[in-house]
């Protein structure tokens, strides 16, 4: 089944998948050998950050223990300093056998001659990124699960619907209340109960709450928010990283030039024609990507304070054909008169990839009973400081599989909930232009307060329109209103303050998280997770 009928959905179900990404749907083929599933997508199927990912998925060789060892190294070193051991090692050492499921289920990794090809990127000691189509490789690894589960008779699919808030009783989440997403047909002003033994969050991260993001529209922190009232405790919510090179064209999407670029033997070059990342890092291009982000941060600010172009520069690899090589990316390009093998290409960072998110254990427990999370939206601290390129597809894959054994361990028992809810009303025009506008304002203030480069200053600047954004938005629902801009817009503003809040406590630098007030990296105070509640003050704890 898909569609958003709310009416016509069950009362009831075992498991409820908010999220259908490479998490989600790994999870949900693994649950239906033990319940009937339901799989909650705000979209239609394959809108999420998995189906964006471009550059591939790293994992080490099944038969090479050398090399699951050297990516557990890998990942530790790009973590700065805070990555959870336990977290890691699980990622890299179950993580061949769970590709290898991939493989069985219908993924087409690109091979030659019977051989798997792989590739190396940024902080990666060795080439072992599996791509697909060059680089559509989320797209086809969406693709494959989502056709495995479709073929499963237990897993049914909501399209177009979302959740917009977790049931809790007896200590507990019971299941969810559902809405459609659509926006513009009668369904809209239903809201729906469904019970379920387990919820799992597997909605993705929550890029868009930043002006510049590689991330998809849908990518509002919905998650992350919901978690949040339903009183689960967030974790390292201030390491939020921003990938190095997004196009950057005046008027153009923040398109994802892929570190693979990097990896093929890309060079990044000032506005004067200069290589530069020799005085940053000595692995050049291929250094850590928090170290990258800033070094063109850096680079491209004048000494009066304009904006100077940074370029990505692949003209002198005659090696590769880039166009068979980068498919997609050399499409998108194409749009703007571009060529890889022949054009500097203009590039600048954007947010990308949250390391924080709802605290788990090692098997996808937050710290609510009956809610489980698994993929971006989680943090089991596999990344520390700073993600390692292309762990997150493996990260979706592997504590998407734990999160699914737990749910089935717990046997929690299925409470009943009220089934259809009260109509609400409608935002009108005039509701909906200051959503619209609070949103923009939050975004921009994220971007400069919030962003690659913080201080105190900055970073309480960014509370002040946080706090104001939440206000005025607090004001419209008040009202009784509902839509699907005014719920993401309230999602969008929970996950700045705890982005902010969490970034204000760490006074050091480490990662992604880089403070000018505090630029040095403090072990002995803050080698340390942070925990985020909302009416509490940020703590920090050792894992």
């Amino acid at each position: 089944m898909t569609g958003s009928k709310l009416k016509e959905l069950i009362s009831s179900v075992d498991y409820l998948v908010a999220g259908a990404g490479v998490a989600g749907l790994r999870a949900a083929i693994q649950l239906a050998d033990h319940g009937e599933v339901l799989v909650i997508t705000k979209e239609s199927l394959g809108e999420s950050n998995t189906h964006y990912a471009q550059g591939g998925i790293a994992v080490a060789a099944a038969e090479d223990r050398e090399d699951v060892s050297l990516h557990l190294d890998d990942t530790i070193f790009a973590g700065d300093g805070l990555v959870f051991l336990p977290a890691a090692d699980a990622l890299v050492s179950e993580g061949p056998a769970r590709v290898s499921e991939l493989i069985e289920w219908g993924t087409r990794f690109d091979s030659a001659a019977g051989r798997l090809l792989r590739t190396r990127e940024g902080a990666h000691s060795r080439p072992r990124i599996l791509h697909a189509n060059g680089d559509a490789t989320g797209a086809e690894i969406s693709r494959s699960l989502v056709a495995y589960a479709h073929a499963h008779p237990r897993i049914k699919f909501a399209e177009w619907t979302m959740v917009t808030r977790l049931l809790v009783a007896e200590g507990r989440v019971i299941g969810a209340e559902l809405a459609s997403a659509k926006g513009d047909d009668n369904e809209s002003k239903y809201r729906k109960q469904i019970s379920a033994r387990a919820v799992l969050i597997a909605s993705g991260g929550a890029g868009q709450v930043y002006s510049d993001t590689t991330n998809p529209e849908v990518a509002t922190g919905d998650g992350l928010a919901l978690a949040l009232e339903a009183g689960a405790e967030l974790a390292d919510m201030e390491f939020y990283q921003f990938h190095p090179t997004a196009f950057s064209l005046a008027g153009a999407p923040r398109f994802l030039l892929s570190e693979a670029l990097r990896g093929e033997g890309a060079y990044l070059r000032n506005d004067r024609g200069e290589r530069f990342m020799e005085r940053y890092h000595t692995l050049l291009e291929l250094a850590p990507r928090d170290v990258v982000a800033r070094a063109i941060t850096r680079e491209g600010l004048g000494e009066g304070g304009e904006t100077r172009t940074v370029y990505l520069d692949m003209r002198h690899v005659k090696s590769v054909d880039l166009h068979q090589r980068f498919p997609g990316i050399s499409r998108f390009l194409e749009g703007y008169s571009l060529e890889l093998a022949r054009d500097l290409i203009p590039a600048r960072p954007a947010a990308h990839y949250l390391m924080g998110g709802i605290r788990t254990d090692l098997t996808g427990r937050t710290t609510v009973r009956g809610l489980y999370a698994a993929g971006e939206v989680a943090c089991t601290g596999v990344h520390g400081a700073n993600r390692l390129a292309s762990n997150s597809l493996l990260e979706g894959l592997v504590f998407g599989a734990r999160a699914a054994q737990a749910m089935v361990d717990d046997h929690l028992p299925l409470l009943q909930a009220e089934s259809l809810l009260p109509v609400c009303l409608a935002l009108d025009a005039g509701d909906a232009a200051r959503v619209a506008d609070h949103v923009h304002a939050l975004r921009c203030a994220m971007w400069a307060d919030g962003g690659l480069l913080r201080s105190a200053s900055t970073l309480e600047s960014g509370l002040r329109a946080q706090a104001e954004c939440e206000t005025g938005l607090a004001h419209i629902a008040q009202q009784g209103k509902r839509s699907r801009c005014l719920f993401e817009a309230q999602s969008m503003a929970r996950v700045a303050r705890a982005i902010l809040c969490s970034a204000l406590a760490r006074e050091e630098s480490r990662g992604a998280h880089f403070r000018s007030d505090y630029p040095h990296r403090d072990d002995e105070s803050f080698q340390k997770h942070s925990s985020y509640s909302e009416g509490k003050a940020v703590t920090f704890e050792s894992w």
